[in-house]
């Protein structure tokens, strides 16, 4: 049977079996996905050496084996803080405003995705499928078949894909998406970003494609498809109603005495739209002053790319804004505001999740997000909170019945606050019953299973999954 394959900018080392830890949504879909078909995670270690070795760190844990490689300085400050998250990251989410566009970042990028194709390739057996993660890797299957890897390869963008009009002012643009074109299967977390890509290929490419999305490259044929991602149901829920959780919960609705609690939870990134949700429930605290007292908003931003200039200058700018609207509103029982630069063990986030009474999910631009998904299947359905969801997040498509804001329109989201508050349970029972359907049948499995089907047989889309070890 076919190994899987899995390469990422990023190894995250899995927890011990049972055990419930911090791991993002990415990688516990990456763990569940190597437990169940067998194979290797090889990325980065996310740490720095003197001179690059090429040395692999090989472990096993909780079921999963990893292959780990460190990078130089320059690596990291080129490759990663550089190229990916300070030209492809604010590109990808529309920000052409804060893109920087520079032949350094380029060259370390194009450095580090050899680097680990040189490393990874020789892990790579005849028969194995390869899927390779997000925009740090978009070469990096061109590189591979360089080397003569026959393998079905696949490549899968957490992100959003932009418009072409705004794709290319990146210089060499046409090279990065060809590059992508050696890969056997392309997949988006949306038909929306999915469109986008396909307009590019067909505009600016000028190659044909057809109504399903394959693409025809010089003589092969490459498939393009959506694949909306979904949370590890069954493990949320089961550490949902840990001990852990239970804590969490009563140690929440206990600070709050009985206030109706609104919840963020989102890394310190523009793209998360955070400015614009402390002015939206600022709005609806001045509008509202008869409801202010009743209500609390627990901000969660653990940083993030902490020497990227432009998260400084976020983080700064959050905590002015906390600060003046809780000075402006705050008496010297309540603060409006809880804002936490900090992260949380998910079992923990579980519990301040079924604790809030509105879960406020607002980003800019999102490829999924699957904080709104893990809100909904931390609530209580006797008694369920109310999602208030960005329509420009990916998880928007499937998450319909939330109440969809335009998270730049500050009016629009404090009357959306206030609508959560007023809700009365009968139709709180009922969206979320709609959303938890959604988010269980939806899972992460089923997303692992649908790409791999189409990776391993992509001329079928009716392709049966593979036999899980």
């Amino acid at each position: 049977m076919s190994r899987l394959i899995v390469i990422s900018n990023r190894v995250s080392v899995p927890n011990p079996m049972g055990a419930k830890g911090a791991q993002g949504g990415l990688a516990v879909a990456l763990s569940a996905a190597l437990r169940e078909y067998g194979g290797i995670w090889f990325g980065w270690s996310g740490q720095e050496t003197d001179e690059f070795t090429g040395h692999l760190d090989v472990q096993r844990n909780a079921g999963v084996t990893t292959a780990t490689i460190d990078l130089e300085a320059q690596d990291v400050d080129e490759y990663y803080n550089g190229y990916a998250n300070r030209t492809l990251w604010p590109l990808f989410h529309y920000r052409i405003d804060l893109t920087e566009y520079d032949r350094n970042f380029g060259e370390g990028y194009e450095r580090v995705n050899a680097r680990f194709a040189d490393n990874v390739a020789p892990l790579i057996e005849q028969d194995d499928l390869v899927w390779i993660h997000d925009y740090h890797l978009l070469p990096l299957a061109s590189l591979l078949r360089q080397k003569g890897l026959k393998n079905q390869i696949g490549l899968f963008l957490h992100t959003p894909w932009p418009p072409a009009r705004l794709l290319v002012t990146l210089p060499f643009h046409e090279r990065l998406v060809t590059s992508m074109l050696a890969c056997d299967v392309i997949g988006f977390q949306t038909e929306e970003w999915l469109e986008s890509f396909l307009h590019y290929v067909r505009k600016e490419l000028e190659l044909p494609v057809s109504d399903d999305g394959s693409i025809e490259y010089e003589g092969r044929t490459v498939y393009a498809r959506a694949f909306p991602i979904g949370i590890d149901y069954d493990d949320f829920v089961e550490g949902a109603n840990s001990p852990e959780a239970t804590a969490a919960y009563e140690k929440l609705r206990k600070s709050t005495r009985g206030r109706k609690v609104l919840i963020g939870v989102d890394r310190l990134d523009y793209s998360k739209g955070l400015g614009e949700r402390l002015d939206s429930f600022g709005r609806f605290l001045t509008v509202n002053p008869d409801m202010a007292k009743d209500v609390v908003m627990l901000q969660i931003a653990p940083p993030s790319r902490g020497d990227v200039a432009s998260y400084q200058q976020i983080r700064e700018d959050l905590e002015r804004k906390a600060g003046h609207i809780n000075g402006a509103h705050a008496d010297v029982a309540w603060v409006p505001i809880r804002y936490v630069n900090r992260g949380y063990p998910r079992t923990e986030l579980a519990g301040f999740y079924r604790a809030a009474d509105i879960g406020l999910v607002t980003p800019l631009r999102d490829g999924m997000n699957l904080v709104a998904k893990e809100y909904v299947a931390a609530q209580n359905p006797d008694d369920p909170g109310v999602l208030i969801l960005s329509r420009f997040a990916g998880a928007a498509l499937q998450l319909s019945d939330a109440l969809l804001v335009n998270p730049m329109s500050a009016d629009e989201v404090s009357e959306t606050i206030k609508h959560a508050i007023d809700m009365p349970l009968a139709e709180r029972k009922e969206r979320h019953a709609a959303l938890l359907a959604s988010v269980r049948d939806e899972h992460v499995g089923k997303w692992t299973d649908d790409f791999i089907a189409v990776l391993a047989n992509p001329v079928s889309e009716d392709a049966a999954p593979l036999e899980a070890e």
